[in-house]
């Protein structure tokens, strides 16, 4: 007994701390610098161009995003990336911003990947920004904190003035995010030490006000806090306790740290980022920002980055969708609707979060050319489904957060063996409208042919159009027209298929001339003898006629191409590997049409 008391005493211990979590999350106000068109990038093979940059700053933004003026005037804290690279190697400048325009959001983010040495069109997209008038206050620009290092010294240059720094002043840009490095192998921090490396810093910060403007806001990227911290811990909190005890006009914007390589927990991340917020806080910096950003490789990314924020990071940069360096990164549209799911409403009236998914989905396709992996948490096509009837959070008549719902979607219900006759009901009246037919009866018969399907050794799916209208049919109900139409509506995903498919055409075109018109259409008794005989033994049989009758949709007394292809385009997207037109009709009889025409013989 005292054992079991001890117990639930640790147990009640870890609830009140899971609980407390939970509160920091649901209360907390989050800065996100947007990062989408540089992150993106990282690391894909293939750039971004500069019309895929336009796409996403004007089509995409004014498409999906119709009530930004409202939501800007609130979001006055996020931003949109934009990175390029600028002459030699490991000196970038890049350019984040929002735009103010009525038309704009705050998915208005842009990308130049200029390769090295040198390629102009970072120079002419950030003119092109100038040109149409944006408002360059809200545009942000990375550079490096030295210019070069001596490699045979191993001591850095501090005279000359970073070479990104000196575009942003060409370019208008203002506003910098300074990436430093304090654990770097090939520079000697015997000598660079954190003396000359906080003066630095207070040069570099004073040149920014006198040459860009004295209102820049500056962000500081200790880019290897990881290893620094392991490292040389001293060093990294020096170096914070510096900056965090200038004087307000002198001091940055906030701090940026990021987590390349994926490698740590997220209890070491949140420990470090505890210890920094403290070290600004002791110092007078409470209302200094502290941004992460934490890359993917283990599965930790999300939770790395969560944890983060619940030890007093104010804000996350990254992009909307996952895409980027290593495996990717932990996305801004993925922690927004973990805040949200819990309970933040200063999220939700921060920023535009209905508009995550679309905008996710949309930068995936524009930087990938393909869609989002269907698994992929909240922009998934998958993401939305509902699995098990009323479980999870998943039904909107729930009380727990509906993420299709949020998203104006109606929930997916998912045809497998675990559905319910009322999610198979929903999902047909979903894909095929209303339809007297459409009741539990029918949908409990549907359930019960899946699993004679499994026992029979036949591995279909359920889902798709195609897939659900040929279930139903199989299963005693008769095509509707709206199903006839998204059958006839699905082309074969291979060529392949197609092929295969054009054969049977060629053969049911010899049997539709015997009559002297070609019109789509053949009598009973030359479909039977073009295709039904091998599987029905006698035309003129009762059962024989019965079985035609499932395939004659429109009642018209012959069969349609139309009407017969439906099988066909099913049978060849259930089992693509069928070798040739021979076994695609086989298939299409056996496993199609004969299960369909089963009802009308026992009438």
């Amino acid at each position: 007994m005292m054992f079991l008391h001890a117990k639930l005493k640790k147990l009640k211990k870890y609830e009140k701390k899971a609980e407390l979590k939970q509160e920091i999350l649901r209360e907390k106000k989050l800065f996100v610098l947007d990062n989408s068109l540089r992150e993106s990038t990282v690391g894909q093979l293939r750039g971004h161009t500069i019309e895929n940059k336009w796409k996403i700053y004007e089509e995409h933004v004014i498409i999906h995003c119709p009530c930004l003026n409202t939501v800007q005037a609130i979001i006055h804290h996020l931003y949109a990336a934009v990175q390029m690279f600028w002459g030699t190697v490991a000196v970038h400048c890049g350019v984040v911003g929002i735009s103010k325009t009525d038309k704009k959001s705050w998915l208005s983010g842009y990308h130049c990947n200029i390769v090295f040495p040198y390629d102009p069109c970072g120079d002419t997209f950030i003119r092109q920004l100038a040109e149409k008038g944006e408002d360059f206050s809200k545009f942000y620009a990375f550079t490096e904190f030295i210019e070069s290092i001596d490699s045979r010294t191993k001591i850095p240059d501090t005279d000359t003035i970073p070479v990104g720094l000196m575009k942003m002043k060409e370019l208008g840009i203002r506003n910098p995010i300074i990436e430093a490095d304090l654990f770097y192998p090939n520079i000697d921090y015997k000598i660079f030490n954190v003396k000359r490396i906080t003066k630095l810093f207070s040069q570099r910060m004073q040149w920014i006000r006198e040459n860009l403007s004295r209102d820049a806001k500056i962000f500081i990227n200790l880019r290897d806090i990881a290893d620094a911290i392991i490292n040389e811990p001293k060093r990294v909190f020096k170096v914070v306790e510096y900056l965090s005890s200038l004087p307000a006009d002198q001091r940055p914007f906030g701090l940026i740290f990021e987590e390349p390589t994926g490698n740590y927990l997220p209890d070491q991340l949140g420990a470090w980022t505890a210890a920094v917020r403290q070290e600004m806080d002791k110092c007078g910096f409470q209302d200094g920002h502290l941004l992460a950003h934490i890359h993917e490789k283990w599965g930790l990314a999300q939770m790395c980055q969560l944890e983060c924020l619940i030890n007093g990071a104010t804000g996350i940069w990254c992009s909307v969708c996952e895409e980027g360096a290593a495996l990717g990164h932990a996305c801004s549209s993925v922690t927004l609707l973990n805040m949200i799911r819990l309970g933040n409403e200063h999220v939700f009236k921060q920023y535009n979060c209905v508009e995550l998914r679309i905008a996710a989905q949309e930068v995936t396709r524009i930087t990938t050319g393909q869609e989002p992996h269907p698994k992929q948490p909240v922009y998934g096509e998958r993401a939305l489904d509902i699995v098990m009837d009323g479980t999870m959070g998943s039904n909107p008549e729930d009380e727990g957060f509906c993420m299709a719902t949020f998203f104006g979607q109606e929930p997916l219900m998912r045809m497998t063996t675990l559905a319910t006759p009322r999610m198979v009901v929903e999902r047909l009246k979903t894909l095929f409208g209303e339809n007297t037919q459409f009741t539990q009866e029918r949908a409990q018969r549907m359930l019960q042919v899946m699993l004679e399907d499994l026992h029979e050794n036949r591995k279909e799916e359920y889902m798709s159009k195609v897939g659900l209208a040929i279930l139903f049919d199989r299963s005693g109900g008769k095509l509707t027209e709206a199903m006839a139409k998204a059958v006839e509506d699905e082309k074969p995903e291979t060529l392949h298929g197609e092929k295969l498919i054009a054969q049977i055409r060629e053969l049911w075109d010899v049997w539709d001339l015997r009559d002297g018109v070609k019109d789509d259409q053949l009598e009973f008794d030359a479909f039977y003898n073009g295709f039904m005989a091998p599987y029905f033994g006698c035309y003129r049989c009762d059962t024989t006629r019965r079985a035609l009758k499932a395939i004659d949709m429109d009642e018209d007394g012959q069969v349609d191409w139309n009407e017969f292809s439906l099988y066909l385009k099913w049978a060849i997207r259930e089992y693509p590997e069928t070798k040739d037109a021979e076994e695609l009709l086989s298939i299409a009889f056996r496993k199609g049409l004969i299960p369909a025409m089963q009802d009308e013989i026992l009438k």
